[in-house]
C-alpha cells in the first residue's frame, strides 16, 4: 500500500507504468488473501464440542474483537458442523463427526468453513480434514459365496470373488485377504485400472468330483488398522461335471450416458454373453457382482435378457457416475464378467437456494445509505449454466443488492429511511438460474425500522383557555391539554409539566404528567385572582428528549360568595348617630350608607332599602345611592330620637345582604357635643406613676381643645342667627356624593376622654357633619370647625 501511494504521489510516471504497478499490487493482495486459508485436522468420532483450533490465536485477533466484530463460523452446506466461541476464540465440533457418513465415497474428507467478521466485513476460509480411524471392519456383501467349478477346469484358472467393503480409507481400509488351508486353491490379489483391489480364487490343483464334490473355504479380509479389524465369508465350491465353454460377452466394458431424473423402467443398456454349449450348459443367466448397494438400488438387471433398467431416482448432484460388474453364468456354472459404466448427465432440476448468513432484523431510521442489512449466499446444485444464478429485489424499495465474493450478496440501503412513513419492509429476494428452463426461488426478509427521536411533541393549540368558578373543590379537573408525537415507543410517550417561572409563587394548577389533564390544586378566590397564565412543557421520552410549550390561561368566574360590607356606618359600632335640625325640610340629607361588595358584575350590584324605622314615613333611602333623606319636613311632634335599619342587598343568586343601624337625633341647635362616657369602671393600672403622668397630660390637652372648640361654636352660632337669609345647609365640596359605592368625602374625628378615669382611652367616633342654623350657609373657602359630634351609642340609648 505504501508503494502504491508513493508511486501515485510522484505524478511523473507514464500511464503504462502506473497500470503495471497497480496490477502488481493487485497480484500481491490476491496472494495475501489466498494465504488466509486456515487448515486443521480432526480425528473422526470425537466427542461433541471437541476442540478443533484456537481461531483467535491463529488469526492474531484479540478476544475482545471477536464479540465486537460479531465473529461467526459458517459451514458449507445446509448443516452447520462447527461452533465458534466468541469469548474464548475456540473452534469446536458441534457433533461427533463420522467420516464415512460425511464423505462416503472419498479417500480424503475435507470440510470447508468460513469465518465472518463485521465492522469491517472480512471473510476467512478454513478447512478441517477429518482423519479416518479404524472404526469399521471389512464386510463382505454375502456371508456365503457359492462357486460351481467344473472338474475339467485346468489348474491356473482364476475365479473372481466378491470383494469385501471397508468404509475406512488409507491404511485403515482393506489391505489383505487370506484363505483357509486347502489343497486346491490359493488367493490372487490384484488392482484394477480404476484403482480398486480385487481378489480371485486361484486353482492350484485340478479338481476331481469323484474325490470331493464340494469344498468349504474360509475367506478372511483384514484392514491395516492398529489393532487390525477383519471380516470373513464362506466360499463354498461345488464341483460340477465338465462344461468346456464359458460365456463370452460382446464387450468387456459397456459405457452409457443417461440423463438424471430419467423415468423408472427406462432401458439403460442390454448386455449379452454367448455360450456355444448346448442344453443347460449353453443357457446364460446374468447377475450383478462387485457392485455397490446404491447402484443395485438405482438399476435393475433382468437375469434372462441382460437388460439394465432404471429402478430409482438418478441424481447428478449425488453421483456423477455409476460402475457395475455383470456376471454371466451358463448352465454348466461357467461364468464371465463385463463392466457397465453409466455417466449421469446434469439436468436443470434444482432451483437456487438462498442461505441467510447474517441478518439485521431491525435498523434505525437514521441509518446512512449503504448500510448492510443482510448477508446471504446463493447456491445451485446444478452445474454449468444450470448452476449460474442471478439475484434481484421485487418492487421499488430503498434497498439494493451488492455481490461480494463466492456467490455472496449484501443487502444494503440505498436511500434515507423514515419510520413515520414506512415502519417495516417485506423484502422479497428472487434468485434465478441460467438454465434453459429457468428455475427460481424466493426469500422474504422482514426488516423493521427502529424509531429515532426526530420529531418533537406538538400541541393541538398554542393557547389553551379554561375557566373555573371560584370556591372550587381542591383537585378539580377543568380540562385537558393534548400534545402528539409521530414517533413510536418511548419517543412518542409525552410527559407534561408546568414550567416554573422565576419570581412567581407556586402555581395554583397542576398538569397530569401522563395525559395532560389540568387540575386546580386549591380553591380560588375571584376577588384575589381573576385570571392567570402558566406555561406547560411537553417533553417526549427520547434521548435526548424533544419538547414543546403551550400557554395555559385559566379564567376565574365570579360567584356570589361575598356579602355587602358596610363602610359607613362601620359594622363594628352598635349604632351610628346623625344630627338633623328640627327645621329640616323634605329631602334633607341625613346620612349616606356606603357599602361595597367584593364580587363582580351582577353579584356586586347593590340596592338599599329602609327595613325598619321609628317613624317609617319620616325617612326614605335612595335605592342605588344609599342616601338617607327626610321624606317630609321634620315637625315638633316627631320624636327626638329616631332609629333606622337600612338593608343593603346585592343581586346575586342567591342574594346576600347586610344591615346598617342609624340613630338620628332631631336637635334645635348645637349647645355642646354629645360625648359618650365609658360605662365601665376604670381598671387599676399596675404600671404606677408613669400611667398617671400620661393621663394627666392627655386631660390637660383635651380640656384646652374642648374649650377652644366650644368658644368657636358659640361665636359661629351667634353670627348665624343674625343672618337674614334662610338657606339650607350645604356640605363642603369635598363631601361629594359617589355613585360608585365608595366614600371619598373627608371625615373629622374627635378625641373623647372619660372624665375622672385613671386610664386614658382613644375613641374613634362617627363622622361629624356641621349643623348650621337657617340662614347661615358657609362661605366658599371658609374654615369650618365641627363641634356637633354625637355619640352614636348614647344617641341610640336615648332614642330607645
Amino acid at each position: 500500500g505504501w508503494l502504491f501511494w508513493r508511486v501515485m504521489a510522484c505524478g511523473r510516471w507514464s500511464g503504462d507504468s502506473k497500470r503495471q504497478v497497480i496490477l502488481f499490487i493487485l497480484c500481491v493482495c490476491v496472494c495475501q488473501s489466498g494465504a488466509e486459508t486456515l487448515r486443521y485436522s480432526l480425528p473422526e468420532e470425537m466427542e461433541r464440542d471437541s476442540f478443533v483450533a484456537n481461531i483467535a490465536k491463529d488469526l492474531g485477533v484479540p478476544l475482545s474483537q471477536l464479540a465486537v466484530r460479531k465473529a461467526r463460523v459458517v459451514s458449507e452446506g445446509s448443516e452447520q458442523l462447527f461452533r465458534l466461541n466468541q469469548n474464548t476464540g475456540i473452534l469446536t465440533a458441534k457433533e461427533s463427526l463420522d467420516r464415512e457418513e460425511i464423505c462416503p465415497q472419498s479417500d480424503t474428507c475435507t470440510l470447508v468453513f468460513k469465518i465472518f467478521f463485521e465492522n469491517p466485513l472480512q471473510l476467512i476460509r478454513g478447512e478441517v480434514e477429518v482423519r479416518d480411524i479404524n472404526d469399521n471392519s471389512p464386510v463382505f456383501p454375502e456371508k456365503e459365496m457359492i462357486l460351481e467349478i467344473p472338474e475339467t477346469t485346468s489348474p491356473g484358472s482364476r475365479f473372481p470373488l466378491e470383494s469385501a467393503q471397508d468404509k475406512d480409507v488409507g491404511i485403515n481400509g482393506l489391505q489383505n485377504y487370506s484363505l483357509g488351508p486347502n489343497p486346491h486353491f490359493s488367493l490372487a490379489l490384484g488392482r484394477g485400472k480404476d484403482g480398486v483391489n480385487y481378489v480371485e480364487l486361484f486353482l492350484q490343483r485340478q479338481l476331481d468330483r469323484e474325490e470331493q464334490e464340494e469344498l468349504n473355504l474360509l475367506l478372511t479380509a483384514t484392514d491395516g488398522g492398529s489393532p487390525p479389524r477383519s471380516g470373513t465369508a464362506q466360499v463354498r465350491i461345488v464341483v460340477v461335471d465338465a462344461n468346456d465353454n464359458i460365456p463370452v460377452f460382446e464387450r468387456e466394458v459397456y459405457e452409457v450416458r443417461l440423463a438424471e431424473n430419467s423415468p423408472l423402467e427406462q432401458l439403460v443398456v442390454r448386455v449379452s454373453a454367448a455360450d456355444p454349449d448346448e442344453g443347460s450348459n449353453g443357457e446364460v443367466r446374468y447377475a450383478f457382482t462387485q457392485t455397490s448397494e446404491r447402484s443395485r438400488q438405482l438399476f435393475q438387471l433382468n437375469p434372462v435378457t441382460g437388460e439394465i433398467r432404471v429402478a430409482g431416482n438418478l441424481d447428478f448432484e449425488e453421483a456423477k457416475t455409476h460402475k457395475m460388474v455383470v456376471k454371466a453364468t451358463d448352465g454348466g456354472a461357467l461364468s464371465a464378467h463385463c463392466k457397465v459404466q453409466v455417466e449421469v448427465l446434469d439436468v436443470n432440476d434444482n432451483a437456487p437456494e438462498i442461505v441467510l448468513t447474517s441478518l439485521t432484523a431491525s435498523i434505525p431510521e437514521d441509518a446512512p445509505p449503504r448500510t448492510v442489512v443482510a448477508l446471504f449466499s446463493v447456491r445451485d446444485r446444478d452445474s454449468g449454466d444450470n448452476g449460474r444464478t442471478e439475484c434481484s429485489i421485487n418492487g421499488d424499495l430503498p434497498f439494493s443488492l451488492t455481490p461480494t465474493f463466492d456467490n455472496y450478496f449484501e443487502l444494503r440501503t440505498n436511500a434515507a429511511l423514515d419510520r413515520e412513513s414506512t415502519a417495516e419492509y417485506n423484502i422479497t429476494i428472487t434468485a434465478t438460474d441460467w438454465g434453459a428452463k429457468r428455475l427460481s426461488s424466493r426469500e422474504i426478509i422482514f426488516v423493521q425500522i427502529l424509531d429515532v427521536n426526530d420529531n418533537p411533541p406538538e400541541f393541538t393549540q398554542e393557547v389553551y383557555t379554561m375557566s373555573v368558578t371560584e370556591n372550587n373543590s381542591p383537585m378539580l379537573r377543568i380540562g385537558g391539554m393534548k400534545a402528539t408525537d409521530p414517533d413510536a415507543g418511548k419517543n412518542a410517550r409525552v410527559n407534561y409539566a408546568l414550567l416554573r417561572q422565576e419570581g412567581k409563587e407556586q402555581s395554583e394548577v397542576s398538569v397530569n404528567a401522563e395525559n395532560g389533564d389540568v387540575y386546580i390544586l386549591r380553591p380560588l378566590d375571584y376577588e384575589k385572582v381573576r385570571s392567570f397564565e402558566v406555561i406547560v412543557h411537553a417533553a417526549d421520552g427520547g434521548s435526548p428528549p424533544l419538547s414543546a410549550q403551550a400557554v395555559l390561561r385559566v379564567v376565574v368566574r365570579d360567584e356570589n360568595d361575598n356579602a355587602p360590607v358596610l363602610l359607613h356606618p362601620p359594622p363594628d359600632s352598635s349604632a351610628a348617630g346623625e344630627l338633623v335640625p328640627r327645621w329640616a325640610p323634605s329631602g334633607y340629607l341625613v346620612a349616606k350608607v356606603v357599602a361595597v361588595d367584593a364580587d363582580a358584575g351582577q353579584n356586586a350590584w347593590l340596592s338599599y332599602e329602609l327595613a325598619k324605622a321609628t317613624e317609617p314615613g319620616l325617612f326614605r333611602v335612595g335605592l342605588h345611592s344609599g342616601e338617607v333623606r327626610t321624606a317630609r319636613a321634620v315637625t315638633e311632634r316627631d320624636a327626638a330620637r329616631q332609629r333606622l335599619i337600612v338593608l343593603v342587598r346585592d343581586r346575586g343568586q342567591p342574594s346576600r345582604s347586610a344591615t346598617a343601624t342609624l340613630t338620628v337625633a332631631l336637635v334645635d341647635g348645637f349647645s355642646e357635643p354629645h360625648l359618650r362616657v365609658s360605662e365601665e369602671a376604670p381598671a387599676t393600672d399596675p404600671d404606677g406613676p408613669l400611667t398617671l403622668y400620661l393621663i394627666a397630660s392627655l386631660v390637660c390637652v383635651s380640656a384646652l381643645f374642648l374649650a377652644t372648640a366650644v368658644a368657636a361654636v358659640v361665636v359661629r352660632v351667634r353670627r348665624a342667627r343674625r343672618s337674614e337669609t334662610e338657606t339650607l345647609p350645604t356640605f363642603p365640596t369635598t363631601a361629594t356624593e359617589s355613585n360608585a359605592g365608595s366614600l371619598p368625602r373627608s371625615y373629622v374625628y374627635d378625641v373623647c376622654f372619660a372624665a375622672g378615669t385613671v386610664n386614658s382611652e382613644f375613641r374613634f367616633l362617627r363622622p361629624l357633619f356641621p349643623c348650621f342654623p337657617a340662614g347661615l350657609p358657609p362661605g366658599p373657602g371658609e374654615q369650618r370647625s365641627s363641634v356637633c359630634s354625637q355619640d352614636a351609642a348614647n344617641l341610640g340609648g336615648e332614642g330607645d
